[in-house]
């Protein structure tokens, strides 16, 4: 499993011109199951989402609270292009992806993870291979990456002087 998180003041996500979820200040979550993984994996990366340090403390110390320790919201977007390779040629190849049906029933485990550890009210979803379009306020990126159970996160602060950093490998 691949995600890629949006520290954002605000998001949302539209299909065909139709809200379908928004939040306020929180996580906004890009996130793409592999065909190699499992339910273990999506819970360790719903843990992750939840504990990744993004906003600074009180008294100014950067990476300090999680989502959590800031009583965000979460929005989770399914976005199977996070695992397109490159490698070869001009158009990108999808097959690092998982298929349809068990793409789904990993996903939704995912958002439901990420509910039960958190407060599903909270939590909030797009719909699940539309086409979707998404507005936010991001000045923070990370990007976790599941593997085996163990999900690693790289972390950049976006300044004003800089043109957005794509984090995909």
């Amino acid at each position: 499993m691949k995600a890629i998180l949006q520290r954002v003041a605000s998001a949302s996500v539209t299909v065909d011109t139709q809200l379908i979820s928004s939040i306020g200040k929180g996580v906004l979550v890009f996130a793409a199951v592999a065909p190699d993984d499992t339910p273990k994996e999506v819970e360790s990366m719903a843990a992750k989402v939840l504990k990744l340090r993004m906003w600074p403390d009180d008294a100014g110390g950067t990476w300090k609270r999680s989502v959590q320790d800031i009583r965000g919201e979460v929005l989770c977007i399914s976005q199977f292009t996070l695992l397109a390779s490159t490698k070869k040629g001009s158009k990108p190849d999808f097959h690092g992806a998982a298929g349809g049906e068990q793409a789904r029933e990993l996903y939704d485990h995912f958002v439901a993870k990420v509910g039960e550890l958190y407060e599903k009210e909270k939590v909030k979803n797009g719909v699940f291979q539309a086409m979707m379009q998404e507005i936010q306020t991001n000045p923070v990126h990370a990007q976790g990456k599941g593997s085996n159970a163990q999900a690693e996160a790289k972390v950049e602060e976006k300044s004003k002087y800089q043109l957005p950093t794509e984090l995909l490998e």
